[in-house]
């Protein structure tokens, strides 16, 4: 049973505008161990206090967005970030034995998981009134505890995400929002004139009849995939060098994938295709600092023509040549130029399947620590974007989690596929 106990709203003094685009959300839930009764309110207290501080260096607070689509500037109108309290009739461990996925969204206020950019009662794209940011605290018998955070891709994208978590949970865990200053830099931002962006090939619909799953890779057996890949790539005379975890996932994932969708098709293999996104703050020549808050991302495209080039050598190689192409741009305005020159919604209609890839290895969730300790669990809450996959840092430091998100047919033939679950 789910009781929603309180409501606040946290309302920095801030009154700033910026330009960003997208549609769907970034959330995370953070999973803790009981509190001890008499800490659990300190919690609460310090939480309630460190998060308009955060807010306010954030620009997180509620906002009015100028456009259906592709927002041309966010206003940020002081209405503040709404911060609520619930209680879960059941202990933390039987959840997280007997739970399942859609069990998740109900820790996110309103419902604000995924493609539900604004409130249910405000699903109208026309609409100028954004929820940017809100946060829902719950509360297990047990006095475990879920911090469930929810924001617009509209504003931000995840690696914002998770410095805004970081550095909320260290105002939270120092206990002192007079000396932040001392433990934690303010965020970046970075303005720009009007860009007339087509963002219909951004936009994530509802996907339908598909199911999301967890997979686990540890370290040595994704040095075991390693290694392999080498052999494999040394038969062409031509190896490859030091791949990369993420790499090496990535391929194998896409491989089983498009095995899969091939099955279900009767053995036709079909023009596909990889959209893998990149952290465009870390790239090109004029490199941005890391707490850049919006979305600087863009995907890199690899086409598979034909079966042949799902091999290792080929997907890895092609990899690796954008990134190279992504490190030759001069700065953020150029890389927003080549995403101008792009028809995005035309280049889907091209692949019978296009998979999205983004990995958030090396955000790490379990560093998060409010002041009781690291979180036992995190992950995202409701059902990925159809074909895509999240590749994340297992909660044990050993390996990495994939979520992967594909239609029903094709997740019973990849979760049985005797080539992924070898190196689980």
């Amino acid at each position: 049973m789910f009781n929603l106990l309180k409501r606040r709203v946290s309302h920095p003094a801030i009154n700033k505008a910026a330009s960003y685009n997208s549609l769907k959300r970034n959330h995370q839930t953070l999973f803790s161990n009981p509190f001890p009764p008499q800490n659990l309110q300190s919690f609460i207290d310090r939480s309630n206090r460190a998060h308009p501080i955060c807010t306010n260096s954030y620009i997180l607070s509620k906002h009015r967005i100028n456009a259906k689509v592709s927002p041309s500037y966010v206003d940020c109108n002081d209405n503040g970030a709404e911060f609520l309290e619930a209680t879960i009739d059941t202990t933390l461990s039987d959840f997280l034995q007997n739970s399942k996925r859609d069990d998740l969204d109900q820790f996110f206020p309103h419902g604000l998981v995924n493609y539900n950019s604004n409130r249910g009662f405000d699903q109208d794209l026309q609409s100028d009134e954004v929820t940017p940011l809100e946060v829902q605290v719950n509360h297990f018998e047990c006095g475990g505890v879920a911090v469930a955070v929810s924001l617009s891709h509209k504003v931000a994208d995840g690696s914002s995400l998770f410095h805004f978590l970081n550095d909320w949970a260290k105002i939270t865990r120092f206990g002192s929002t007079a000396k932040k200053h001392e433990f934690i830099t303010d965020p970046e931002f970075i303005q720009f004139q009007y860009m007339n962006v087509n963002s219909k090939g951004l936009v994530l619909e509802r996907s339908v009849d598909c199911v999301t799953r967890s997979f686990v890779f540890p370290n040595s057996k994704i040095n075991e995939l390693k290694q392999k890949i080498k052999a494999m790539t040394a038969e062409s005379g031509e190896p490859i060098t030091n791949p990369t975890r993420v790499e090496v996932l990535t391929w194998l994932l896409y491989k089983c994938s498009v095995a899969a969708a091939k099955k279900k098709n009767s053995g036709s293999f079909k023009l596909t295709g990889v959209g893998h996104i990149i952290n465009l703050r870390s790239y090109m020549i004029e490199k941005l600092p890391a707490k850049t808050i919006g979305n600087f991302v863009l995907p890199m495209e690899i086409l598979t023509k034909n079966e042949s080039e799902m091999n290792p050598k080929s997907f890895i190689s092609e990899l690796r040549k954008q990134k190279m192409q992504f490190q030759a741009i001069r700065n953020i305005e150029t890389a927003f130029g080549i995403l101008l020159e792009k028809d995005l919604e035309e280049d889907l209609k091209k692949h019978a399947a296009v998979y999205i890839c983004s990995s958030l290895c090396g955000y790490s969730a379990y560093d998060i620590d409010f002041g009781w300790g690291k979180p036992i669990q995190a992950t995202h809450a409701g059902d990925l974007r159809k074909d895509s996959f999240i590749l994340m840092d297992a909660s044990n430091g050993d390996g990495i989690e994939a979520l992967v998100c594909l239609g029903n047919q094709d997740m019973d033939i990849v979760q049985s596929d005797p080539e992924l679950l070898a190196f689980c």
